[in-house]
């Protein structure tokens, strides 16, 4: 029975309660619109909940102060018993300071949120707050002909069913869907193709612990800013890791896990975990076998760095919690188990 944390439990929904929809990063709906109000309609349809836009849901060049005002009012608003962040974007750096920790405190409430919204991620993970890795409203509700199944069977666990469930291959992943401005982006998937079986590293034993971590790049902005949890703090915890979009080749990703064991976080975790990485874009889109090769270096190389600081760590890589999709979403702060004998993981909601 997987330990549950304060951060695990959460706070439990009930359909017809109320959802903050906010952009404490990139205003995607005000980019996007057709693809948010997409989303919107499926909070309420498959999930039963009425979603809430504040005044910055949609507001694009929204100053820092006016995106931290709309969070900050979202956990004091009793009436709101959870938090979507529409999508990640790439300065929530410069959010952070204006939070409200006694408001965010007082109200405990369950956010959802990837990519740049690592940031608030951390915020709330040391207040000791319930939070997920995942649920991005603009990318995971909105596009396509419906939500992944692994997305709302996550999702649901988060908001309703709390219980442990294993984290499984889709089968299928994509980089990227179809341009939010066209009709497809409604009704199509991208194109998707089969996936690898996840690559386990290191003993084979359990490894259990609450999780921290998030998107690379910003995880190195959090080390700059000199906002890192403690290595105390950390002990025993299971770090997960993922690339953005802008898919930074192995070569980065070998000197920022490199950074994080001359810090000492390698050295304190039970585990890593790092999500699959997109390899192609909009922009750019490699051949298979160059595709193939890309994973594989990221891969080679976290399995060096992590072995190098911390040979007992279990790895595991190649789950779909990242920049992919589908994507499963799992607790930030909640605690995961990896059994790499058994090739299983599983967490608590």
């Amino acid at each position: 029975m997987l330990e549950q944390t304060t951060q695990s439990r959460g706070v439990r929904l009930r359909p017809g309660d109320r959802v903050a929809v906010l952009s404490p990063s990139f205003a995607a709906p005000g980019f996007a619109p057709m693809v948010h109000d997409q989303a919107m309609r499926r909070i309420e349809t498959e999930l039963g909940l009425i979603p809430v836009e504040f005044p910055t849901t949609r507001m694009l060049g929204a100053s820092p102060e006016a995106r931290a005002a709309d969070v900050n009012t979202a956990f004091a608003d009793t009436t709101i018993r959870a938090i979507f962040a529409s999508i990640g974007g790439d300065d929530e750096i410069t959010v952070i300071p204006y939070l409200d920790e006694a408001v965010a405190i007082a109200n405990p409430k369950p956010f959802f949120g990837y990519s740049d919204n690592t940031n608030l991620l951390n915020w709330l993970w040391q207040l000791g707050l319930p939070a997920y890795y995942g649920g991005s409203t603009q990318v995971h509700l909105g596009p396509g002909p419906r939500i992944d199944a692994a997305h709302l069977v996550g999702l649901r666990a988060a908001l309703f069913d709390g219980g442990e469930i294993e984290i499984t291959e889709p089968g299928e992943s994509e980089d990227f869907g179809p341009d939010w401005l066209t009709p497809a982006a409604l009704v199509e998937f991208g194109q998707r193709e089969a996936t690898e079986s996840w690559t386990w590293a290191g003993p084979e034993r359990i490894a259990e612990g609450r999780t921290w971590g998030g998107c690379f790049e910003v995880v190195d902005q959090l080390a700059v800013a000199g906002r890192m949890p403690t290595l105390e703090s950390l002990h025993g915890c299971v770090l997960i890791l993922e690339s953005s979009e802008e898919a930074p080749p192995a070569v980065l990703i070998k000197r920022w896990i490199r950074a994080l064991g001359e810090r000492g976080v390698l050295g304190v975790v039970e585990a890593v975990v790092v999500a699959r990485p997109p390899v192609s874009s909009h922009d750019a889109v490699p051949n298979a076998e160059s595709r193939r090769r890309l994973r594989q270096e990221q891969r080679d190389v976290i399995i060096a760095e992590v072995s190098r600081y911390n040979p007992d760590a279990v790895v595991c890589i190649g789950p779909p919690f990242g920049h992919t999709r589908p994507q499963w979403i799992v607790p930030y702060g909640g605690t995961v188990r990896l059994d790499s004998a058994s090739r299983r993981l599983t967490a608590a909601y």
